[in-house]
């Protein structure tokens, strides 16, 4: 089979590369460069650069390095910015993913291939002919979250060789193999920052603009904040408030106002319904020969743990309303809720979470 693995430094993806050359396969091996310019972060990306380099010439295997640079800040980080600036919460991995890796890599370079190899945390299901997105092994890593919003073709394409293993059994393979990135940590947040702190991104490409941090339920300042572009709905870190635990609860963008609670009112922090922005699906809708309402399990956040509730869809405007068996903290505008079957491990697809 012809393959093209997707490499980035770590050790998910060089053992992805192990397995694939136990299988038999050649595969050939792909660095996307998408991080910041001049040096700044770059996810470590010379260090990056000599460890693929190294699992190269170890297996065998053809390196090529690809820059997206300019596709991933002109439809990820532009996306990414422009949510911010309206006050919502984005998710650039889940971008990444539909657009850059298995987007414009597959159309460039992925298309000469059958598939295309990556170390995400998930599996695929054939069902009646057509492939699903399934959920990993590893319930603490699975990543079926941050691929909610690619397409039936992007999922047909993919191989997860380290799907069905746990992180702890992916390290052990590494470090039998010797491989030199066995011990190295998982990279946390959103990759393209490298060292550089998120607060500070957003500073250097929005700036400040100080505004008012205000209690909901009495209306009381307590305090003054640097941009509402800096916080988002469920936050507690960060606020610099004494007699917490607070939350924020809630913004005024026009008036640059963070409305936050202390706990009076549960439902300020917590809430049942999540509306949702029309419905994407992945390979099928499971429920078009079903009418609405239907029961469904969810997530509103990357967490190993699923909710449960009802989703519905308003016959007159054509919305639709997931309704939450469990109060949910946190729920954000701009959030992705992302729809599964717990019991055939599928993940459907997902929604944007809007403010209606």
């Amino acid at each position: 089979m012809n393959i093209a693995a997707l490499v980035s430094g770590g050790v998910d993806s060089a053992v992805v590369v192990h397995r694939l050359k136990e299988a038999g396969e050649n595969p050939v091996l792909f660095y996307i460069r998408i991080g910041m310019e001049g040096g700044q972060g770059d996810c470590s990306a010379e260090e990056d650069i000599e460890i693929v380099t190294w699992l190269a010439h170890k297996y065998g295997c053809r390196l090529e390095e690809v820059s997206l640079h300019k596709e991933y800040w002109e439809h990820v980080m532009q996306y990414a910015l422009d949510a911010v600036k309206r006050g919502l919460t984005p998710n650039p991995d889940m971008m990444c993913n539909k657009i850059i890796k298995f987007g414009y890599f597959e159309q460039n370079w992925g298309k000469d291939f059958d598939k295309i190899a990556t170390g995400h945390y998930a599996t695929t299901t054939e069902i009646n002919g057509l492939t699903y997105l399934s959920t990993a092994a590893d319930k603490r890593k699975d990543q079926t979250y941050f691929l909610g919003q690619i397409n039936y073709r992007q999922v047909s394409k993919i191989l997860f060789p380290i799907g069905n293993l746990q992180k702890n059994e992916v390290r052990n393979i590494a470090l039998a193999a010797k491989l030199p990135n066995a011990n190295r940590r998982d990279s946390q947040g959103i990759c393209f920052l490298g060292r550089i702190d998120y607060n500070d991104f957003i500073r250097q490409q929005l700036g400040e603009r100080p505004g008012k941090i205000v209690e909901l339920e009495t209306g009381k300042i307590l305090g003054k904040h640097r941009g509402y572009w800096f916080h988002t709905i469920g936050q507690r870190k960060g606020l610099g408030l004494s007699g917490g635990p607070w939350f924020v609860v809630g913004k005024n963008i026009e008036d640059n106002v963070i409305f936050v609670s202390n706990g009076y009112d549960t439902e300020k922090q917590y809430g049942y319904d999540l509306f949702l922005d029309g419905l994407h699906f992945i390979t099928d809708n499971p429920w078009k020969k079903t009418d609405l309402p239907v029961r469904v399990a969810f997530k509103n956040r990357h967490t190993p743990e699923f909710s449960e509730g009802i989703l519905s869809r308003d016959t007159t405007t054509g919305l639709y309303t997931l309704h939450s068996d469990t109060l949910i903290q946190g729920i954000a505008p701009g959030q992705f809720a992302v729809l599964y079957d717990r019991s055939l491990k599928l993940c459907y697809g997902s929604a944007v979470i809007t403010n209606r």
